[in-house]
């Protein structure tokens, strides 16, 4: 019996599963709420372009819908992702996933340019396949508050996966629907696409039925607004009979006047948001954020729905063949996904991003090379078999370097670099297409893709993680020692002289051994108090 089960728990823990399975009820719902939400993005991308040509839009106004679409996403996402803090986290996931059902709604019942474009800016839909919108970036700082720093790669890396897994089941389930609905039925191409827009509307209500048993744990743990008195002055205080005050922080004392007019005021409540990033935060992430935009260029550039248009465009398979391929092609990122956790903590986590990635940058560079069905496809399998290897990563190296109470905005802003990068990307595939010249737009991308890997790998190989975060014994996925290892008080003696002074022996705790030190302390009305950030103990003498 034990031989059968070693392998079961060599993979249990292996692969994060204990990981997840540590971190709560939570963690759980939130992989299932976007697996859910990316088998909708899954089955609308797989034929939206496809869609658009059917109720005879141009190339030109399908890049930008596209791009008008991302638009909406950048101030939908940016203002939810802002507010998410103070207004509540799982009331911004709620409100999301009604405006994904008011969206789908208006897409199942309206042909119209202009109606589904202003349900696609106000509403959420995803034209590229991605999850944009307010959905991820809450999603993965929550994730970032239920998990810990030796736990946090495994579960974003499940959440990467099954989400991905769901884009496989939605693109196959999406060509099947279509196929059996136009062969079987008799239905017109353009009813059959409404069926899966009905199919959206579902998979949105079933976002909302999760985002209400998501519990207060998600929400930020807030920090206190106040300035305690130290305790000695404290103590002084109750000696004279006076009750001990708290002051509020400076935060509070020195915020300036709101502007009355509307525009300032907004400019200057988006102002103050940011601001709530550190500067040396800030220094870090400027640096990945011009990267990642050149990323996000290149994905807007080519997303799903733009590949499967150039391929139902020169090859002409069935819708069936082609959500097939879609669907292969998200099953194997799905499984792949499953790996990035055990190879972060192997390799690093920038070398997990950049090794991975660069293969499958170079699949979108040559893929307007083939004049064969097959081959293009290859092309395809590789190059999502091995992007979402990039995805987990990532987010653990943004959660990583920046501080806890900053996630929430710092992954807020980075969603909006990245769908402001990439809403450039499909207006310039919609002219390159409409002058007969889209191989040219994977050619720029693949360039693009391979310019964000190598930039990567220059900046941030070195790097140092988790400075803000403190777990025992442990080292960060690239190697780096933990600096802040907590202080063990050892032995505890009066010195024989009349210093003063107590004499403290303590032994600081490291991964290759440590030595002992003294300390000493002044005494103070017999009672000494430890300014240790990670215990405070009383030593009576």
């Amino acid at each position: 019996m034990d031989t059968i089960l070693r392998p079961v728990r060599w993979f249990y823990h292996e692969f994060g599963i204990a990981s997840i399975h540590d971190s709560g009820r939570n963690a759980w719902i939130i992989i299932l709420a976007r697996a859910c939400r990316m088998f909708a993005h899954g089955a609308i991308s797989l034929i939206l372009a496809i869609y658009f040509a059917a109720l005879e839009f141009t190339d030109h106004q399908i890049g930008l819908f596209m791009t008008l679409t991302l638009l909406g996403d950048v101030f939908l996402g940016t203002f939810l992702t802002l507010i998410a803090d103070r207004v509540g986290r799982r009331k911004v996931l709620l409100g999301g996933s009604f405006l994904m059902i008011f969206s789908g709604v208006i897409f199942a019942t309206f042909e119209n340019f202009w109606i589904l474009l202003f349900a696609a800016v106000v509403g959420v839909v995803s034209v590229t396949g991605g999850d944009f919108g307010p959905f991820r970036s809450i999603e993965e700082s929550v994730i970032s508050q239920l998990t810990t720093p030796s736990t946090r790669s495994d579960v974003l890396s499940w959440y990467v996966a099954i989400s991905t897994l769901g884009s496989s089941l939605g693109s196959e389930a999406g060509g099947r629907i279509v196929s059996t609905l136009r062969e079987q039925r008799d239905w017109t191409l353009i009813n059959a696409y409404h069926a899966l827009f009905w199919l959206y509307v579902g998979m949105g209500t079933v976002n909302v039925i999760l985002a209400a048993l998501l519990t207060d744990a998600c929400e930020l743990r807030q920090k206190d607004d106040y300035t305690p008195i130290p305790q000695g002055e404290q103590q002084e205080a109750a000696s004279r009979g006076t009750a001990a005050i708290q002051i509020p922080a400076a935060s509070t004392l020195l915020s300036p006047p709101v502007p009355q007019n509307w525009l300032r005021r907004s400019a200057t409540w988006l102002s103050d948001r940011l601001s709530q990033i550190s500067v040396p935060t800030r220094r870090v992430m400027y640096k990945l954020w011009i990267l990642l935009a050149l990323d996000s260029v290149a994905d807007g550039m080519v997303p799903y729905s733009w590949t499967t248009y150039y391929m139902d465009e020169f090859f002409r398979p069935s819708k069936s063949t082609l959500g097939d391929v879609t669907s292969a092609a998200y099953f194997l990122g799905a499984i792949s996904a499953m790996f990035a956790g055990p190879l972060a903590r192997r390799i690093g986590l920038v070398n997990t991003m950049v090794f991975t990635h660069v293969p499958s940058s170079a699949a979108v560079l040559l893929f307007p090379l083939p004049n064969v069905f097959w081959m293009i496809v290859a092309l395809l399998l590789v190059r999502s078999a091995l992007n979402p290897l990039d995805q987990a990563p990532r987010t653990a190296l943004i959660a990583a370097v920046v501080r806890p109470e900053e996630r929430t905005a710092v992954m807020g802003i980075t969603s909006l670099v990245r769908t402001c990068a990439a809403m450039i990307g499909p207006t310039l595939t919609g002219l390159l297409a409409a002058n007969k010249q889209f191989w040219v737009a994977f050619v720029v991308a693949g360039i693009a893709r391979l310019s964000y890997d190598f930039g990567l790998y220059a900046m941030f190989i070195n790097i140092k993680l988790h400075q803000h975060e403190t777990q025992p014994g442990s080292s960060t996925l690239d190697g780096q020692v933990d600096e802040e290892q907590p202080v063990e008080l050892e032995r505890v003696s009066l010195s024989s002289d009349d210093s003063g002074f107590l004499e403290i022996s303590t032994r600081k705790k490291r991964t290759e051994g440590g030595a002992s030190t003294l300390l000493q302390l002044p005494i103070q009305n017999e009672r000494v108090r430890s300014r240790s950030p990670h215990r405070s103990s009383m030593l009576e003498t």
